[in-house]
């Protein structure tokens, strides 16, 4: 039996190292022990989560359609292409005296911590390579710890490296004139908008929940009018929905905001950030995505990949954590990327009542604001 053709299969890049990173137990993300609880959670951001979708692509309906490879750390010249060599310096120096540092809050950096993110910067990085060489279209960077939240001077959100925004980067480098990020984790994708806040060469998208800023790790509010600055003005367009947003909202956020918006932008290269942490049985979040609506999002963005990219798309694993619940959405996105006729994998749990009506109307709000201030969009 022959190989699938590039733009039916999906080449998976990954390096079990990235495991070795132990987020520790506590109460949900702050690591405390309040000492009169008998039972400590494990970090939401543990290696079960990604364990299970590691397990659910091997052993899964769609493990036919899947190609692993290995990914290999990221060097110190390929970091600093989005980071600062000070913020560099600091992890170092945490790292050398033995990692168990809280660099903000919720994001630890113990032994391993540090070599499993150098992993998956460079496993992303590797990724995009593959693509850029012409050897794949349809490319996922299955990796941990998260990155979408890393700003070029701080680590932010469980993140320590911008993996994202390293990719974006490459492809710059490597002669791509336009890329297109769109970011549906949940929480805004502040770090990778930070790193390009200031260039008309790549258009982020972000929607999520409408959570505004959540400290000094993250200043960044998410709101509409955070459009970029300078040549980048109305290169960044968030898209802060609200809570209880599900698969018929998120629907109509991209048919009505996100699809114009990349029609007009013109890509030549494309990233999907996903994080399953928008699902509506998220414990960090408070969307209603159910498999249906990541398979939807999935297909939607592979058919404007097929338009303008000549198929490339590198999709990026963020959040998600629901250890289960997120594997199942993981297979669902892939499935509609794959833009296969019909599912592979039905829903175990979801049926999940959903009323779009306040989505609509947020989104209506968005798209007309967007029009009115935003130079490429004014005469959609």
């Amino acid at each position: 039996m022959s190989a699938p053709s590039t733009s039916c299969r999906i080449d998976v890049f990954w390096h079990d190292g990235m495991l070795n990173h132990d987020t520790g137990k506590g109460m949900f993300d702050t690591g405390m022990n309040p000492g009169f609880l008998e039972v400590l959670e494990k970090h939401p951001e543990n290696s079960d989560r990604i364990r299970n979708i590691v397990s659910i692509l091997s052993k899964g309906p769609i493990s036919s359609y899947i190609s692993w490879h290995s990914g290999s750390p990221a060097t110190i010249h390929q970091l600093l292409s989005f980071h600062s060599q000070e913020y560099f310096d600091m992890l170092i120096e945490a790292d050398k005296n033995g990692g168990k540092k809280e660099i903000c809050s919720g994001t630890f950096l113990n032994p391993g911590s540090f070599n499993a993110a150098l992993l998956a910067a460079g496993t992303t990085l590797s990724a995009m390579k593959y693509i850029l060489d012409g050897y794949g279209e349809l490319v996922y960077a299955l990796v941990r710890p998260p990155g979408h939240h890393a700003q070029p001077t701080q680590a932010d959100g469980y993140c320590f490296f911008n993996n994202v925004g390293l990719a974006v980067q490459l492809a710059l480098d490597s002669g791509c004139k336009k890329v297109l990020v769109l970011d549906i984790d949940v929480h805004y994708g502040n770090g990778t908008a930070e790193g390009f806040y200031r260039s008309d060469k790549v258009l982020t998208v972000s929607l999520h929940m409408n959570h505004g800023s959540w400290g000094p790790s993250h200043p960044q509010n998410g709101t509409v009018d955070e459009l970029g600055e300078g040549e980048g003005f109305g290169y960044n367009l968030n898209v802060p929905l609200p809570n209880g947003s599900g698969d018929k909202g998120y629907g109509y956020a991209m048919r009505e905001v996100v699809i114009p918006a990349v029609e007009k932008f013109e890509p030549d290269m494309m990233v999907l950030v996903i994080g399953q942490d928008s699902s509506a049985f998220d414990p960090n979040g408070r969307q209603c995505l159910t498999m249906d609506g990541y398979r939807e999002i999935g297909r939607m963005v592979r058919r404007l990949a097929d338009k303008h990219c000549g198929s490339r798309l590198l999709i990026v694993q963020e959040g998600g954590y629901h250890v289960t619940y997120s594997a199942y959405c993981v297979h669902a996105t892939l499935e509609g990327v794959l833009d296969l006729p019909h599912p592979l994998l039905s829903d175990p749990i979801a049926y999940y009542p959903e009323d779009e009506t306040s989505a609509v109307k947020a989104i209506e709000a968005i798209k007309q604001f967007q029009m009115k201030n935003v130079p490429m969009l004014k005469d959609v």
